[in-house]
């Protein structure tokens, strides 16, 4: 340094914004959460029983160590997700004390509800593991949650394109993700309304109307997610290599999926000759629209969006999926069912609000 010379002093490091993408993935895991501890949402009455009777209740007279360790586990990503949601405030401590109190509020609340469903026992040991669930995921966030920030953020800047509401769209792709666990649906089929209005079964067709209805079923989703999933991507020259992973990554979740929910030796039964071949199909076209712009890229994602919805509301049952339906509907995965149920029958519905609000703004 020059005598007399002053050094100019080091800016500050400018601070990585916290991106929005843990509160939508706060809401949307409160959202299931809900729904899966309330379901079926039928036959409410009053029992005549106290709405906090449930916490003087004592030692439940039916429990097993799974069902303690599901109540424990699913409330852990809610603890982490709230409390990195919340790190907006000052300090690291409040944040996740926030957390932890929000999660056993949310149990709390459920449990009372759960009063006035005869399917359903309020359980104050449910409670207590819900608590434990929320505490252990608050506290996992207040130990690593402002490096997790930094890292979604670096990736989100990385990764996924500069356009509105890009961490909305990040969330619908995991929901559509979490409706592939699910083996009784179509391959990727999304938008069946009719178990969940209770209407009529679709006609009964023979084996060629039905094979060329999952052929279209299964290529029209696969164009329509994969036109959305490169909406969001960055870098378009990895563009294929990104939403190659993403597909096999999915089609490994329906594999797991089957052979957790069903049995192993049902791993791949969903893979039928109409699945393979709508799935070529649904690839060879999704290359081509590719190459559009991105205004006509979210035009073709609606069209065959809607369609693909429309397609599924027309096809019979799967043999395949009935007889799943059959084996998984019993025991611990009852909730489950109806949760994949309904996020597989309305994710179509929420997808094209998003899809027309992003091409007014592209």
């Amino acid at each position: 340094m020059v005598a007399g010379v002053k050094a100019k002093p080091t800016p500050p490091a400018t601070p990585t914004p916290i991106p929005p993408l843990p509160r939508y993935l706060a809401l949307a895991y409160v959202i299931l959460v809900v729904y899966a501890s309330l379901h079926p949402f039928a036959g409410w009455r009053d029992l005549g029983v106290p709405a906090l009777a449930f916490l003087d209740g004592g030692w439940p007279r039916y429990w097993t160590a799974f069902d303690l360790a599901v109540n424990v586990l699913a409330y852990v990503p809610l603890g982490y997700l709230l409390t990195l949601a919340l790190s907006r405030y000052a300090g690291r401590l409040l944040p996740a004390l926030l957390g932890t109190l929000l999660a056993a509020a949310i149990s709390f609340a459920v449990e009372a509800l759960q009063t006035w469903l005869p399917t359903r026992v309020a359980s104050n040991l449910d409670l207590a593991c819900n608590t434990l669930g929320g505490m252990l995921g608050a506290f996992a966030a207040w130990k690593s949650g402002t490096r997790a920030l930094v890292w979604l953020a670096r990736a989100e800047r990385r990764l996924v394109a500069p356009i509105p509401h890009a961490d909305a769209g990040l969330v619908l792709l995991g929901l559509w993700l979490l409706t592939q666990l699910s083996p009784e649906t179509l391959l990727f089929g999304a938008g069946d309304l009719r178990q969940l209005l209770d209407l009529s079964p679709a006609i009964a067709y023979a084996a060629p109307s039905f094979f060329a209805l999952e052929l279209a079923i299964i290529a029209c989703n696969t164009v329509a997610i994969g036109l959305i999933a490169r909406t969001l991507l960055a870098n378009r020259r990895s563009a294929f290599a990104v939403l190659l992973a993403f597909f096999l990554f999915a089609l490994l979740v329906r594999a797991l999926g089957a052979a957790v929910l069903i049995g192993p030796r049902e791993a791949m039964a969903w893979l039928t000759p109409g699945a393979g071949l709508g799935l070529t199909i649904g690839a060879l076209l999704l290359t081509v629209l590719l190459f559009l712009p991105s205004n006509w890229r979210i035009a073709f994602a609606g069209l065959t969006l809607m369609a693909g919805a429309v397609l599924v509301n027309l096809a019979p049952a799967n043999p395949y999926s009935a007889a799943a339906l059959a084996t998984w509907r019993q025991g611990h995965f009852l909730n489950f069912n109806g949760l994949t149920r309904l996020v597989a029958g309305l994710w179509p519905f929420l997808t094209l609000p998003y899809l027309m609000l992003l091409g007014r703004r592209m």
